[in-house]
């Protein structure tokens, strides 16, 4: 069934005091409308206009054909707390994106979002914007699981899906996620198509719904060091596969360590990025059979270790977290270039 001028309405869950109701009893919901955006006369102006006298907290997401540096973004999800934006890149092109630029790099609108890594990607290569202030709500699960003694292991990232599933969160079933993956899969041009049916009004309006909701839970757990952790984070994912030759001199600066947090013994290391060029015919040394040579460096440092993958930039490693463990990952990689055992 298409798309067409017909009004669209979902649910959004409200931050309450109801003693730990799930989000889906009808007292905590508020019905708002759907509003495909094609022009940005359709976006509101506190959008488009950010000013520290209007600060904005939105969840945010993309979706696109193959979503990166060389694919095509085609829908930009933006969930405020009485309306839900569809912003149609593909109608409203270059333009409509230009238009949007101010607000996706603005400090005064929080954005949302669940693995920063790629939307970010693709909005920096596809339209010159580097997506700056955002809380990623995947940062922050794990944030939240070390203030409570939970040990992550390397490659384990909760989905979207698992997090809005955890009744800490919203305890939703979210089953027409896995209904359009399955569609993607088969199609990988799903996003594309116009006009939009109603499924895929439901999935992209479902991706931001939850988030803000999500958000106000996550910061009532998070202390001030891992508030600190989640700002520095969330710049270095945006900026990760952003790779330029100017070494991101023109991107916002990291945040710096908060004067509260700096105590004798026990100031957090600031944190940061290093990309690390690799030779060709040498990544196979890296990644090892299976992955086992890369899970093994992981395991041994403490920081993120991310490869471009087949998406790209498939000659880069990207390395995130403390300086003293980015520096011993980076030991540990250049030896297995070299072909040394660590």
């Amino acid at each position: 069934m298409a798309f067409a001028n017909a009004p669209h309405q979902t649910c959004l869950p409200l931050p309450s005091d109801s003693g730990g109701k799930p989000p889906d009893h009808e007292a905590l919901l508020s019905l708002v409308p759907i509003q495909m955006v094609t022009h940005a006369s359709q976006l509101p102006t506190e959008f488009l206009y950010p000013s520290p006298e209007r600060r904005l907290v939105i969840g945010f997401d993309c979706e696109g054909v193959d979503l990166c540096r060389y694919g095509s973004l085609c829908i930009m999800q933006l969930a405020f707390p009485d309306y839900i934006y569809l912003v149609d890149v593909i109608q409203g092109g270059k333009d409509l994106m230009k238009a949007c630029k101010a607000a996706l790099e603005s400090s005064y609108i929080t954005k949302v979002i669940h693995d920063c890594k790629r939307d970010s990607e693709a909005l920096y290569f596809q339209f010159g914007i580097k997506l700056h202030n955002v809380v990623d709500t995947q940062i922050a699960y794990y944030l939240i699981e070390e203030q409570q003694g939970q040990k992550r292991s390397p490659d384990d990232y909760i989905s979207f899906v698992s997090l809005v599933a955890d009744p800490r969160y919203c305890g939703i079933s979210y089953l027409e996620k896995k209904e359009v993956r399955t569609l993607l899969r088969e199609d990988p041009k799903f996003w594309a198509y116009r006009p939009l049916s109603d499924q895929m009004v439901r999935a992209a309006a479902d991706d931001v719904r939850f988030l803000p909701y999500i958000y106000h839970k996550m910061m009532e757990k998070l202390n001030e060091r891992s508030l600190w952790q989640l700002a520095v984070r969330g710049s270095l994912y945006c900026r990760c596969f952003c790779i330029s030759d100017n070494e991101y001199v023109d991107w916002p600066s990291i945040p710096s360590i908060p004067d509260n947090l700096i105590v004798e013994g026990n100031t957090p290391e600031q944190e940061i990025l290093s990309v690390l060029e690799i030779p060709p015919g040498k990544m196979g040394c890296i990644i090892g059979r299976k992955g086992s040579s890369i899970l093994s460096i992981k395991e041994s440092c403490n920081a993120e270790i991310l490869i471009g993958g087949a998406k790209g930039p498939p000659d880069k490693v990207f390395i995130i977290g403390p300086v003293k463990e980015v520096r011993k990952a980076e030991a540990i990689l250049r030896g297995r270039m070299l072909g040394n055992a660590f």
